[in-house]
């Protein structure tokens, strides 16, 4: 069952970047607890639409989406924390995008947002989607086929928040 309005956030641990320069754990729980977070997730790192419009659309409009409110925006993928840091960087998201990897799927499976990409040479991946989410509920979602990246992108998440 996907996750829907009014859910809460799997409890579990995804992959970010450490200090050390290895991958650190996070709990999901951590990553969304007492703040309004905008979280996005994309099939993959470096791939032509995420890298083109969907992950640089959240970092031109970082500023606009914390003066509405939001506390962290996130972006996950099903990429491992090497990946989604070297990704950040050629992205440059600093200060504005926090890269979050679920490298086993582990979130998209719990979530019910898992793509099966297989037959492209792939293998599992997220789904294209968007969420507001407070406290770790989902206030809003929103999902869409690749390659585009319109209903789930920084604009669309805009247009959300000031229309609640």
């Amino acid at each position: 069952m996907t996750i829907k309005i009014g859910d809460t956030i799997p409890s579990l641990d995804l992959f970010v970047m450490g200090e050390d320069g290895g991958p650190q754990a996070i709990s999901t729980d951590e990553l969304f607890k007492d703040k309004v977070v905008a979280l996005f997730g994309l099939p993959g790192a470096f791939t032509p639409t995420c890298s083109a419009s969907h992950l640089p659309g959240y970092v031109q409009h970082a500023d606009a989406l914390r003066e509405k409110g939001v506390d962290d925006i996130i972006c996950i993928s099903v990429n491992d924390a090497f990946v989604m840091t070297a990704w950040g960087m050629d992205q440059n998201v600093e200060g504005r995008v926090r890269m979050v990897a679920d490298g086993s799927a582990l979130f998209a499976k719990a979530t019910g947002l898992e793509l099966d990409l297989t037959e492209r040479g792939l293998g599992m991946r997220s789904q294209r989607f968007s969420m507001i989410v407070e406290n770790g509920v989902v206030k809003d979602i929103a999902t869409e086929d690749p390659p585009t990246a319109e209903a789930t992108g920084a604009e669309a998440m805009l247009d959300k928040i000031a229309a609640a």
